[in-house]
């Protein structure tokens, strides 16, 4: 079965010097229209199916929490009200509540939607029960540690990935209220992730501390790809939701331009990154989620000024041009791992809505590239 996916792959990526200027903004907007109109298509059976994890793809999940953000951009760029009408639909659908767990990342990760919506409308029913929710947190703190094998480790953010679901949505609770205690609760629980699972050495975060002392065929330490690109999607959307005097915004950002100098210089000659960063040869697919996080974290940089355009921009360009290729003629984007915690084999056929999501908040932000 490896030996065919290779030969499939190997064939995708004689593909990828076909696909023509990779910053055509024409193409740019053809690409995500493509991708974002098979993903509402699709949609409905993906809630009602599920997967063989347990709500995995509820409406208030944090898969479909990743999707929003990335249509919500589309929305905005394109300024297509059938995105935007999507969107308030799920919010309305879910009376724009979190998901059930009252301390779990993954459970507020769809708040961010509610909150960008909030933005737009001006309903603050849209916030109130995000609101709640982390009035609730903040007053019954939870102070166990992180360790991944404890029973109730899912209380505080244990993992690498709900440094995407939860802290951005406190940054944004925190700019919308104008109230800092929000910010101030996100900055210490950061701390204390980042304290944990951050390797100093390799400039990334492992999955959870479950994998700190476990290596990979090639002996290198594991770092799951697009656990990192979690983290960078969310290093992303902290610092533009923080205000400019921000006591630890500049800490955010130099966390943030560590980890992309870093990443940079583990993209595959394809313009890909692959589901273990540091042993592609063992996972030779590419891998769009985490692909997709990455390529989103350096345009975004160059555009913030973060990031020197003449270093980034051709690494973007090179990474947005694979993307491209990985989008099937009817908008299917392929090549994504499917729900998981640790690097794992892929194939051409495999996709998520969560790939969909940094797909299209890569897009939005290479559109935005002079």
């Amino acid at each position: 079965m490896k030996q065919i996916n290779l030969i499939i792959f190997l064939c995708f990526v004689s593909l990828l010097g076909t696909a023509g200027n990779a910053l055509n903004k024409k193409d740019i907007l053809k690409s995500m229209q493509q991708v974002a109109d098979w993903e509402l298509t699709h949609f409905e059976a993906k809630v009602k199916t599920g997967s063989i994890y347990k709500d995995s793809h509820a409406y208030w999940s944090w898969t479909n929490g990743a999707m929003y953000i990335g249509m919500f951009d589309w929305a905005t760029l394109s300024k297509e009200n059938k995105y935007f009408r999507f969107l308030k639909a799920v919010g309305e659908k879910e009376a724009f509540k979190p998901g059930p767990n009252l301390y779990h990342a993954d459970d507020i990760c769809v708040s961010q939607l509610y909150l960008q919506l909030f933005l737009k409308y001006k309903d603050s029913c849209m916030i109130k029960p995000t609101l709640d929710r982390m009035n609730f947190v903040l007053a019954n703190r939870s102070f166990g540690d992180l360790d991944f094998s404890r029973k109730g480790n899912d209380k505080r953010w244990s993992w690498c990935d709900a440094l995407f679901m939860a802290p951005a949505a406190y940054a944004r609770a925190s700019r919308i209220t104008g109230d800092r205690k929000y910010a101030n609760f996100m900055d210490q629980e950061f701390k204390v992730t980042y304290d944990t699972l951050f390797d100093q050495t390799q400039h990334l975060f492992f999955r959870d501390t479950g994998y700190k002392n476990k290596r990979e065929a090639n002996g290198e330490k594991i770092f799951w790809g697009r656990g990192n690109g979690w983290v960078i999607g969310g290093l992303c959307m902290i610092i533009d939701n923080l205000p400019q005097n921000h006591p630890t915004r500049t800490t955010y950002i130099k966390l943030y331009q560590q980890m992309m100098e870093r990443i940079a210089g583990l993209q595959d000659k394809n313009g890909f990154w692959h589901s273990s960063l540091l042993d592609p040869q063992s996972y030779p697919m590419p891998e769009t989620s985490c692909s997709g996080f990455f390529t989103y974290g350096l345009a975004w940089g160059i555009n913030k000024g973060f990031l020197p355009a003449k270093k980034y921009k051709p690494i973007v360009q090179k990474a947005w041009k694979a993307l491209r290729s990985a989008v099937q003629p009817d908008g299917k984007l392929g090549w994504v791992q499917p729900i998981g915690a640790d690097p794992k084999s892929v194939t051409q056929d495999m996709t998520d809505v969560y790939g969909v999501g940094a797909f299209l908040m890569a897009g939005c932000q290479i559109y935005k590239l002079k």
